[in-house]
């Protein structure tokens, strides 16, 4: 299994905000716009990474609101009760 994450930060100039909140998985990345580097490396879109090969166990988190500032979408993560 590799590693899990979840996009937390979106550019409004890049990307809708439907991608905020969103695994990164195949759909993710097959729905990204012509232009949209598929890393994210010019600022698209950053991500927080939650479970993979080097995690003891995953960190339990729950998707939160989405809300735009500054030109930017934010997902806040909560931590999942246990």
């Amino acid at each position: 299994m590799g590693f899990r994450a979840v996009a937390v930060c979106i550019d409004s100039k890049k990307l809708s905000r439907e991608f905020a909140g969103r695994e990164l998985d195949e759909s993710f990345f097959s729905d990204l716009p012509a232009g949209v580097d598929p890393c994210g490396e010019n600022g698209e879109f950053h991500t927080f990474v939650y479970d993979g090969p080097i995690f003891s166990d995953a960190i339990a988190v729950e998707r939160g609101e989405v809300v735009e500032r500054d030109g930017f979408y934010f997902c806040d993560l909560k931590e999942k009760a246990r």
